[in-house]
């Protein structure tokens, strides 16, 4: 049993090119990578804090935000031009590029910095530890951001880069952007943060996002079977958008909807 997992997380990538990237040539580094993130913030960094106070990293947190929404602002900037004015892919097939195509490097390049990008997003929850805001750190929070780094690392290691899953690429970004800035300006001017109306529509947004995303395999599903891209992985994105609903819609009734019809009562 231990060789077959030892098997296939030594098993050469769907894309040859892949295992030149940093942390996508083997699954070690990832998968050490988010151990070490769930220890980190599910135990050992609660107890390094313990008997600390919550560190003052106001100024490196407003610096992370502004990466974000710039990080996030080109990456959304790119694939908008490649998937609607260049239209790399025909929307109803987002199939991976072949092999010899002109434009494969700019797919595996788009996909790899979406990629770091989610290993960037880990630093969220190291900073709330550090801060000691415990609260932040919810189940849909840590499995939000585990998940996306480890099943990114799968989909590129067995399909190869970019695909359908740039429709989630493109809708993530642009989410990001709102998210990053709401915590930038929270940051900045403390004093207003409970003020932001919009804090609420970000979740909205989230929600939006993934039934938008799931729409569109289903309409690719639907209209399009012959469609080249992996059946199996458009459910992986149907069961996932599932999941993300479910959450973002409980987090959304408990933290705005509750609280507001008590208030009226």
């Amino acid at each position: 049993m231990f060789s077959k997992v030892l098997a296939v997380f030594n098993r050469p990538p769907a894309d040859s090119v892949a295992k030149n990237f940093p942390f996508l040539g083997s699954a070690w580094p990832v998968t050490i990578l988010l151990l070490l993130y769930m220890l980190f913030v599910l135990n050992y960094g609660k107890k390094f804090m313990e008997h600390r106070q919550p560190y003052e990293i106001k100024k490196i947190v407003i610096v992370y935000n502004f990466f974000q929404v710039i990080y996030n602002g080109v990456m959304f900037g790119i694939m908008f031009y490649y998937f609607f004015i260049d239209r790399v892919y025909p929307l109803d097939c987002l199939a991976t590029l072949p092999m010899d195509d002109p434009k494969k490097n700019i797919e595996r390049v788009i996909s790899y910095i979406y990629f770091i990008n989610k290993i960037i997003d880990l630093l969220d929850t190291i900073f709330f530890v550090l801060r000691k805001s415990y609260k932040q750190i919810t189940f849909l929070h840590v499995y939000h951001h585990a998940f996306m780094v480890f099943a990114i690392y799968w989909v590129v290691r067995f399909n190869g880069f970019g695909g359908q899953f740039f429709t989630m690429a493109l809708a993530n970004t642009f989410v990001h952007i709102v998210m990053y800035f709401y915590y930038m300006i929270s940051a900045i001017y403390t004093g207003i943060k409970r003020s932001l109306w919009w804090k609420k529509y970000i979740t909205k947004i989230q929600i939006i996002q993934f039934v938008s995303v799931s729409l569109h395999s289903v309409y690719i599903l639907v209209f399009n079977p012959k469609c080249e891209f992996p059946v199996a992985l458009h459910f992986l994105i149907l069961a996932q958008c599932v999941i993300f609903i479910t959450m973002f819609s409980n987090f959304y009734m408990k933290t705005y909807v509750k609280p507001q019809h008590q208030k009226q009562q």
